[in-house]
């Protein structure tokens, strides 16, 4: 019971059924308090905690990785919404 807990989440979050308002979200979280966050529309990493700051200051130096992380948005999040739209689209 005494450790911690580091985790990431990754989030595709849209509310058109063309996916045109799509986002993709990349959080870092310590002890469930989410330090840093990526955001595709801002482009970037933002810090929530002291620490967080650090990160997305030293993350945000990497633009191939942020570049990546943009790609994400239709790479990893359209891609799959349209195989899980569909199947749900189909069984309606």
């Amino acid at each position: 019971a005494d450790g911690y807990y580091e985790y990431q989440m990754d989030e595709c979050i849209y509310s058109t059924s063309d996916y045109s308002d799509m986002v993709y979200l990349r959080s870092l979280s310590f002890n469930k308090v989410v330090d840093v966050q990526f955001n595709s529309t801002v482009g970037k990493f933002v810090g929530y905690t002291e620490e967080g700051v650090k990160y997305a200051e030293n993350f945000n130096k990497d633009q191939a990785q942020l570049q990546g992380l943009k790609a994400q948005v239709d790479t990893f999040c359209r891609t799959n919404a349209q195989i899980s739209d569909s199947s749900v689209r189909d069984k309606a």
